[in-house]
């Protein structure tokens, strides 16, 4: 099992619907396939390394350049037709990435990693009841070690399709599973803060803010959620960070608006 052992501790990606977790907070999902079964090295495995070191830098197009030469070596690494849709899905090659993630899926069906990127993809798209049976599936392995994040990303996708209700579902089962992830404590400010719950939206930015960074989102839901509340030092201390960091962020538009009435 090294052969695995290395792949997971190697191939490492956000693939949370809406991006990485706040200000570069890293979710670690992973990339590579995850099977009980041995499987032999491929070939492709050092440029498919190669390009998630260089997609993690920014440098998508070094990155697209060392995939491609890994699927050249091996066109059969589904690792490496998991990346390279994953850098087309960041170009907005949409046809390309799911040719790819298809591909993937072809060669590695249960593999719970590229079950949760391809819902990704697919939730993005609109397709979202294609989306959720991904992200479902990829759940149902019991291998996967991180199912927080496609319990969150199916959280997302309820959102998009104005399902609140199922959202936070998701979002509490992907707690329940790990606490600390940022990615569903964020959404669970959102959702307490759009029900008006907000002593629990309090709650759940303060843990929010024990294991991620603020974003101009994080400080505007603490805005409004100090602006109820009446806490007016903390909400001062949000409106400083806010004007600080995030100046030409759209939330810094909104509360100067919001000021001037």
């Amino acid at each position: 099992m090294k052969k695995r052992a290395l792949t997971v501790a190697v191939l490492s990606i956000c693939l949370v619907i809406f991006g990485c977790a706040p200000n570069g907070t890293r979710t670690d999902e992973d990339m590579g396939g995850l099977s009980q079964d041995e499987k032999a090295p491929s070939a492709a495995d050092v440029y498919v390394k190669m390009s998630i070191a260089y997609l993690q830098r920014g440098k998508i197009d070094v990155a697209l350049a060392k995939v491609k030469r890994g699927l050249e070596l091996d066109p059969a690494s589904a690792d490496a037709n998991n990346i390279i849709a994953l850098i087309y899905e960041r170009l907005g090659e949409t046809s390309l990435a799911e040719q790819h993630y298809k591909k993937a899926l072809d060669l590695n069906s249960n593999d719970p990693f590229i079950l949760n990127a391809y819902g990704s993809f697919l939730c993005k798209q609109k397709r979202y009841q294609e989306a959720n049976k991904h992200f479902m599936a990829a759940l149902k392995n019991a291998l996967y070690p991180t199912p927080e994040v496609a319990l969150t990303n199916a959280g997302i996708c309820s959102m998009r399709q104005g399902n609140i209700d199922q959202a936070e579902t998701y979002y509490r089962q992907a707690l329940r599973v790990n606490s600390k992830f940022p990615t569903a404590l964020q959404q669970m400010v959102k959702i307490s803060v759009e029900k008006n719950n907000y002593l629990s939206a309090r709650g759940y930015l303060q843990r929010y803010i024990e294991v991620g960074q603020h974003t101009a989102e994080t400080l505007w839901l603490g805005i409004r959620i100090e602006r109820e509340l009446g806490d007016l030092d903390t909400l001062a201390s949000y409106e400083l960070l806010l004007r600080a960091k995030f100046p030409d962020s759209e939330e810094m538009r909104i509360f100067e608006g919001a000021t001037t009435r």
